[in-house]
């Protein structure tokens, strides 16, 4: 039995889509947890197990994980919280019942930058780091998925991308760095959950195949959406303050910042990127697939 937690966001909804296709001829039965079965998608319906309810509620993992060998775990971050809480504090009641089912195995989405100096001063990737050991103290078999930013989050610049040509974030325009797309991660996430065969604890970078600058990103959007498209750099102090006027936790826009500064500064480059810490996906083939529909409709 392989139980995923966040079966309808960003990751979870590919690693859910990978697992129906997979699962069945590796003889795995699926368990979801979800807060709103509806949304769960219509080849999911009668062939996993439904459990109700949030993932950081004690009661529903104690009866998710009932029977479970592995676990997908995902903390979706909570922005009203203190980053600790939000990570720590929500997987608490999940690791007491790793140990109380005797769960064997665990997949965790968590953040590169373990063993490097800016590690402790990182941000939210300082309290996911600390959240990985949490959940490698229960004594399961546990995989941290090390991941640098997502190419999914342009999506939410999808807006500024359509209407003036521009994107924004606080890094240098040239500074290259890894990136990656979310279905490479639930592409690792699958091959683990299915092929049990490890031990102890570690972390399995996914690095996406290249190191892109904001500026290599604005090329390829210009050539992808056939009109210019631009990066601006935006201050950690304008963000801090935009984000504590949308009414976010300061302790967490502090997270934020904390992160983005250290990734600046060289966070995501403790690790080489080799056959095995490479993925497939391209930002040219995301590109089109997934941020071009959206930028170019009406």
């Amino acid at each position: 039995m392989i139980v995923i937690t966040a079966p309808t966001g960003n990751i979870g909804r590919h690693l859910l889509t990978r697992l129906l296709e997979s699962a069945p001829a590796a003889g795995e039965d699926l368990r979801v947890i979800v807060r709103d079965p509806a949304r769960l998608p219509e080849a999911a319906r009668g062939r996993v197990e439904v459990v109700t309810g949030s993932h950081g509620d004690a009661d529903v993992v104690d009866r998710a994980f009932e029977g479970a060998d592995a676990v997908f775990w995902l903390v979706p971050p909570d922005a009203s919280l203190t980053p600790y809480d939000a990570y720590s504090g929500f997987t608490r009641p999940a690791a007491e019942a790793f140990a109380t089912h005797g769960v064997r195995h665990v997949v965790g989405v968590s953040a590169l930058g373990r063993g490097t100096p800016l590690a402790d001063r990182a941000g939210l990737v300082t309290a996911s780091l600390a959240m990985d050991d949490l959940i490698a103290d229960t004594g399961v078999a546990y995989r941290a998925l090390a991941n640098p930013s997502f190419f999914e989050n342009l999506l939410e610049e999808a807006d500024s991308i359509r209407e003036k040509g521009v994107f924004t974030d606080n890094t240098d325009p040239d500074r290259k760095a890894p990136l990656v797309a979310v279905a490479d991660i639930a592409a690792a996430a699958a091959s683990l959950l299915l092929d049990r065969s490890w031990t102890g604890t570690g972390s399995v970078p996914v690095l996406g195949p290249q190191d892109l600058s904001p500026n290599d990103l604005a090329r390829i959007m210009t050539e992808q959406f056939g009109r210019p498209v631009r990066y601006e750099r935006q201050p950690l102090d304008e963000t801090h303050a935009t984000l504590v006027g949308y009414g976010l936790n300061e302790a967490f826009v502090r997270g934020i910042v904390d992160m983005k500064r250290a990734k600046e500064e060289g966070l995501d480059a403790g690790v080489a990127r080799t056959p095995d810490t490479a993925s497939a996906t391209t930002f040219e083939q995301w590109c089109a697939r997934t941020l071009k529909p959206v930028v170019l409709s009406s």
